[in-house]
C-alpha cells in the first residue's frame, strides 16, 4: 500500500466516523440542549442576578463575565464527548470496527471533531445571546481571530482530554464523575469574580490553574485590558494539555482495544 494510498484511507475513515458522531450528536438533543442552554442560562443568572453585587472594575459585569461563560460552556461539551468515549467502550462497539478494514484510531478523531463543532455551535449561541444582552467588546478583527485561535486550541484540548477521561472510566457513569473537575476549574477562576477578591488559599490556587491565563487573555483582547504573560500562559498549558491528551488517549484506546 502506498502513502498516498493509506493517507487517503485514513482520511476516508476518519470522515465516515466524524460523521458517525455528528449524527449522535443530532439525535441527542438532550445533551446538546445542555451545552447551549446551561451556559445561557448561567450568563443570565449572573448578569441579571449577581452582576449588580460584583465588583470588577468593569463598567457593566457582563463585559467581565463573558469570556469565563465562554469557556464554561466549552466544558459542558466536553463531559458529553467523555460520556460518548464511554459508551462506546462499554457497549462493544469497538470489537465491531475492530473486525472491519477502517484505521482504529478514526473513532477517536470523529469524536474531537463533532466535539469541536458542537462547542463552536455553542460558544456561537452565547456570544449572540451576550451581544443582545449588552456585550460590547473593544476587539479589532484580528484580536477577534486571535479569540477564535485560542478558543480552538482550548476547545481541543478539552475535547482529547474528555476522551482520554472517558477511555479511563470504566462505566458511563464513571466518565460523567470524571469530568466534574472541568466543570469545576471555571468556577475556581477570574471568570465571575478578580482572584484578588479570594481567600488567600483559593486565590493561589485560582491564579495557577490553567483556565485563568486563558480567560485573562480572551478578556484583554476582547476588551482590551493588560495581558501580561496570561498568552504564553495560555499558550503553553493548553498546548502541553493537548498533545499529552491526545498521546495518552491513542495509547489507552490501544490497550483497551487489545483487551476488549
Amino acid at each position: 500500500m502506498t502513502g498516498n494510498s493509506s493517507l487517503y484511507w485514513a482520511v476516508s475513515d476518519s470522515v465516515t466516523m466524524i460523521g458517525r458522531s455528528l449524527r449522535h450528536t443530532r439525535r441527542n438533543l438532550d445533551a446538546l440542549l445542555l451545552a447551549v442552554m446551561l451556559p445561557a442560562i448561567l450568563l443570565l443568572l449572573f448578569v441579571y442576578v449577581f452582576g449588580g453585587a460584583i465588583t470588577t472594575g468593569f463598567a457593566e459585569y457582563i463585559n467581565y463575565v463573558v469570556p469565563g461563560i465562554i469557556l464554561l460552556c466549552t466544558g459542558y461539551g466536553a463531559s458529553s464527548t467523555a460520556v460518548s468515549v464511554a459508551n462506546d467502550m462499554v457497549t462493544g462497539i469497538v470489537d465491531r470496527f475492530r473486525s472491519l478494514p477502517i484505521l482504529s484510531s478514526a473513532m477517536l478523531t470523529g469524536h474531537v471533531v463533532a466535539s469541536v463543532a458542537r462547542n463552536a455551535f455553542a460558544t456561537a449561541i452565547v456570544i449572540g445571546l451576550a451581544f443582545l444582552m449588552g456585550f460590547r467588546p473593544s476587539a479589532e478583527p484580528i484580536e477577534w481571530l486571535a479569540v477564535i485561535g485560542l478558543l480552538l486550541l482550548f476547545i481541543l484540548a478539552m475535547s482529547w482530554l474528555a476522551v482520554t477521561l472517558g477511555l479511563l472510566a470504566g462505566s458511563v457513569e464513571g466518565a460523567s464523575g470524571f469530568t466534574f473537575v472541568i466543570l469545576f476549574l471555571p468556577y475556581l477562576s477570574s471568570a465571575f469574580v478578580p482572584t484578588e477578591t479570594m481567600p488567600s488559599a483559593l486565590h493561589a490556587v485560582a491564579e495557577n490553574q490553567p483556565i485563568t491565563p486563558m480567560i485573562e487573555t480572551v478578556r484583554g483582547l476582547l476588551m482590551g485590558t493588560p495581558i501580561g504573560n496570561s498568552a504564553l500562559l495560555a499558550l503553553a498549558w493548553f498546548g502541553g494539555i493537548l498533545i499529552v491528551a491526545y498521546l495518552l488517549s491513542a495509547r489507552l484506546f490501544q490497550r483497551r482495544a487489545v483487551r476488549g
